[in-house]
């Protein structure tokens, strides 16, 4: 195993620049076993560029901060292996695709978030501490698609991989819509109907091409693809219905 041998090295491009432009940096890193990307990135910064900007936090899978493009596809680098994903001992890293670039391999996930507003992924409740807790079944079918869309972390690898953000920034995105469809199958939610119109309109639902990109690539395992074909059909009911 190529990372065993203490003379193995990596040869590692790395994304650098700013917002303005860039370019790919080579750099010569250490192989070693059980090394991941972010070990990567990290031995870069602390050995031959303390400069490079990146983020990372948990270091475990947790947070989903350290997410980056490697080798053409995003990724969380913390629980990517070199070995699983180097290419004739080669990597190429990047910062995430379809958001701007703060420096290096850090992007501005300002866009993103945005797009959560945009689609009103805020819990809007119709009761107050004096009424009575609202019974909420954990097997009952609604339930069930919340709790799934639920695990969503914010880290940007959907958007990222989404061609239909790619072809039309002002798409609202895999994760924005994914926490609507979460929203709209919790019964305790009151703005089902505004929500719908928000995300019915110029960049909503209707501009996802069903690729699946976001599914294929979710590290949490979920289908921000099968949550939107939700949404388009129950847009469709609530136009039916006159209700947006």
């Amino acid at each position: 195993m190529a990372g065993d041998d203490k003379d193995a090295t990596l040869s590692v491009g790395v994304w650098r620049g700013d917002a303005d432009g860039g370019e790919y940096v080579e750099y010569s890193v250490p192989h070693r076993a059980s090394q991941t990307v972010l070990d990567v990135v990290t031995w870069i910064q602390r050995n031959i560029a303390p400069d490079l900007a990146y983020r990372f936090a948990c270091r475990v899978g947790m947070c989903g901060s350290c997410a980056m493009t490697v080798n053409g596809r995003p990724r969380w680098t913390c629980r990517t292996h070199v070995d699983k994903v180097a290419r004739n001992g080669r990597l190429t890293i990047a910062p995430l695709d379809n958001l701007p670039v703060v420096r290096d391999l850090a992007a501005d996930m300002a866009p993103f978030f945005e797009k959560w507003k945009r689609a009103n992924g805020a819990f809007q409740g119709g009761e107050t501490r004096d009424d009575p807790i609202a019974e909420v079944r954990p097997d009952e079918p609604e339930r069930k698609e919340a709790d799934a869309a639920i695990e969503c972390i914010n880290c940007g690898i959907c958007y990222a991989a989404c061609d239909s953000v790619r072809w039309n920034p002002d798409y609202l995105g895999p994760a924005a819509l994914n926490r609507v469809w979460a929203l709209h199958n919790d019964r305790r939610d009151v703005a089902r109907d505004d929500r719908l119109a928000a995300i019915g309109g110029e960049g909503g639902c209707h501009l996802c091409h069903s690729q699946a990109g976001c599914t294929a690539h979710c590290p949490q395992g979920l289908d921000p693809s099968g949550g939107i074909a939700g949404l388009k059909r129950a847009l469709f009911r609530a136009a039916l219905k006159g209700t947006v």
